[in-house]
């Protein structure tokens, strides 16, 4: 069967991958002239399944009021005139229950356990090189109120076999001697051993790189502006490449368009929930080896992600819900770097840091979609917010059984199953 896989970011890729290697022939459809140069470019690193505790949690809706009007906090809401952004914003608040969260992270930590697995496997099948490190992810808290409210996360996930431990400042510091600085501020902390991080844009190129290898097609430079529909079936997708129209043709397709994902498919008459949250991230090269963190590291108070990428650095994270808009907040660059300065003072050399943006497909659960849509020959495999890099893999291959016709691997709740 041909198979048109929309988008080539890690998660199309991957599903690109896992979809030849059950002898489909595929095409991989993007804008960009390569793949991996939009929210995968440049994100936090992590490959965390520790970080399975969503936005939507009992302690939200205060914590987003606080932040309404203050313009470098980690969650930011810009109201707009726009439906879908207050339709989101409704949806988010009803999964801020106790029992949604508790559902949305088994969700996130069975999906992650499963991924994890999968990324190991192909990184050995195909002698993979992405900056990778897997020493694990430790989260430390400066404030002793964030780390009792991440107390119960961290037992929900042991007990669903993600080992996320608790300990404290010694420890903590023991693990990663860059934390030295602060380890008088650390109210306590967790660490996951079985974490990873890695740079999702190398893995993603070289992924890409072996689909060639095995047959896999590309159309880059090539916009997807629309479908041609038959009733419950694609037809086509309508695409435009230098400048001009024209319908690409396959036997079934695969939606894996990030936050454009909930713009194309409103257009088939589907409402997915999903709406851009804009994320920062800064690379910085390493100043001082001894003072450099390798463990990464997530400070859970500032919505922040550490990972070491060979001589750079990565640290990640906030989410600005304000649109499609993809400018540079400064105000919020500059944020980052200050924490980051703050933390880990001589690790980096913080004023050559290279600033970046992207839009990170989130659903008010955090929980994306896999699995079918209403249209007999149409696929998704978005909505992935944050852990994108994260699930890719595990994403990937659960959506390749499905289209196979087959069981997954994982217990997660399937789109259209």
């Amino acid at each position: 069967m041909h198979i048109a896989v929309l988008g080539a970011g890690v998660v199309g890729i991957t599903t690109a991958w896992y979809l030849q290697k059950q002898g489909h022939q595929v095409t991989v459809v993007d804008r960009q002239n390569q793949s991996g140069l939009e929210t995968s470019y440049a994100n936090g690193g992590q490959v965390s399944v520790s970080h399975a505790e969503p936005w939507a949690n009992p302690s939200a809706p205060l914590k987003v009021a606080k932040w309404l009007f203050q313009p470098d906090a980690p969650l930011l809401f810009r109201p707009r005139l726009d439906l879908y952004q207050w339709r989101w914003a409704l949806s988010f608040l009803a999964q801020c229950t106790s029992a949604k969260a508790a559902h949305n992270i088994r969700q996130m930590v069975n999906l992650g356990t499963y991924s994890r697995s999968c990324l190991q496997s192909l990184r050995d099948e195909l002698k993979l090189d992405y900056d990778q490190l897997a020493k694990g992810i430790l989260h430390f808290y400066t404030n002793p109120a964030e780390f009792d409210a991440a107390l119960e996360p961290s037992r929900i996930m042991r007990d669903l076999g993600c080992d996320r431990q608790v300990i404290d400042a010694g420890r903590a510091v023991e693990l990663e001697p860059a934390l030295e600085p602060i380890r008088h501020r650390i109210a306590g902390a967790t660490y996951t051993a079985d974490d990873e991080s890695g740079d999702a844009r190398k893995f993603t190129q070289a992924l890409a790189e072996k689909c060639k290898e095995a047959g896999v097609a590309f159309e880059y430079g090539t916009e997807v502006l629309g479908f041609d529909r038959a009733g419950d079936r694609i037809l086509g997708v309508l695409a435009l490449k230098d400048g001009k129209h024209h319908t690409l043709r396959a036997d079934s397709y695969v939606l894996s368009l990030g936050s454009f994902s909930a713009v194309l498919a409103r257009q088939l008459g589907m409402f997915l929930n999903i709406y851009p949250a804009k994320g920062y991230s800064i690379t910085v090269p390493v100043k001082n080896e001894e003072a450099a963190f390798n463990v990464s590291l997530t400070d859970d108070e500032y919505k922040l992600v550490y990972s070491r990428l060979g001589d750079r650095m990565r640290v990640a994270g906030t989410a600005e819900l304000n649109g499609y808009r993809r400018d540079l907040n400064f105000t919020r660059c500059r944020a980052i770097v200050r924490r980051a300065a703050e933390v880990m003072p001589e690790a980096g050399y913080w004023d050559q840091a290279e600033f970046w943006t992207g839009l990170r497909p989130a659903t008010p659960s955090n929980v994306p979609y896999i699995g079918k849509s209403h249209f007999s020959n149409l696929y998704l495999n978005t909505g992935h917010g944050t852990l994108g890099w994260t699930h890719s893999c595990g994403s990937a291959a659960a959506l390749a059984d499905i289209v196979a016709g087959k069981s997954p691997e994982v217990d997660f709740t399937f789109s259209g199953l």
